[in-house]
């Protein structure tokens, strides 16, 4: 039987987040002689400070800017994939992003689902960290996807996750596949089920995590008692 030693800790961390459990039994992905099992789906600094997680995924809503990329690589001290565009930022712009990020110290680089595969291939020419490439329908074209240059597919299908991993599994036995797990251990078992290697996990907000820090504040409780 195996021995562990005693967890590190310090006093002021001990409040971190912590992903499921379960994100554990995949088998990971392997970037850079790195084993990712779990990445946390975030641009919040103080997030990204303070989660057990293996990696950060940023990928955000605007137009990708380098000077986000740069604020989320001073912060993390785990591995980032950042989001470069392919929906509404469009053509060489995306490329310029990609080469920009891995010159700033990204691990990958994520592109939208939209993203055609000229542009993966002007990328994946481009740079020497992986293409991640987005996938949200189980149609999705993943073989040409793969031929362009994408090395990991990041599904994000909402409720038909476990269905898309396991239509790009069926089509692709040994690529590396990063997925949401859902809400709850059962979701996220499941999708490790289908296929995926590495589980998205989303925290709670800094609000949400204030609310019940606040309410207990106010029930007169103090810090330590929540968290000792």
């Amino acid at each position: 039987m195996k021995t562990y030693p005693t967890p590190v800790e310090g006093v002021l961390r001990k409040a971190a987040l912590k992903v499921p459990a379960v994100i554990r039994e995949s088998s990971g992905i392997v970037v850079f002689n790195k084993r990712i099992k779990s990445l946390v789906f975030t641009t919040d600094v103080s997030v990204i400070r303070n989660v057990n997680a293996d990696a950060v995924i940023a990928v955000y809503p605007f137009t990708p800017q380098p000077v986000i990329t740069q604020a989320l690589l001073t912060a993390a001290d785990i591995p980032l994939f950042v989001g470069v565009g392919g929906g509404l930022t469009k053509g060489q712009r995306v490329v310029n992003l990609a080469m920009y990020a891995e010159m700033q110290g990204a691990m990958g680089v994520v592109v939208n689902a939209p993203t055609p595969n000229e542009v993966i291939e002007k990328i994946a020419a481009a740079v020497d960290i992986p293409v991640v490439a987005t996938v949200v329908r189980e149609d999705t074209d993943v073989q040409a996807r793969a031929a362009a240059g994408v090395s990991i597919f990041n599904v994000s299908a909402a409720a038909r996750t476990p269905q898309v991993v396991a239509a790009i599994r069926a089509q692709l036995p040994s690529v590396p596949i990063i997925a949401t797990g859902g809400p709850a251990d059962r979701t996220i078992a499941e999708t490790i089920r289908a296929g995926a290697n590495a589980i998205t996990w989303t925290p709670p907000s800094c609000g949400e995590i204030f609310r019940g820090i606040m309410d207990n504040y106010r029930a007169g409780r103090a810090y330590e008692e929540l968290h000792g």
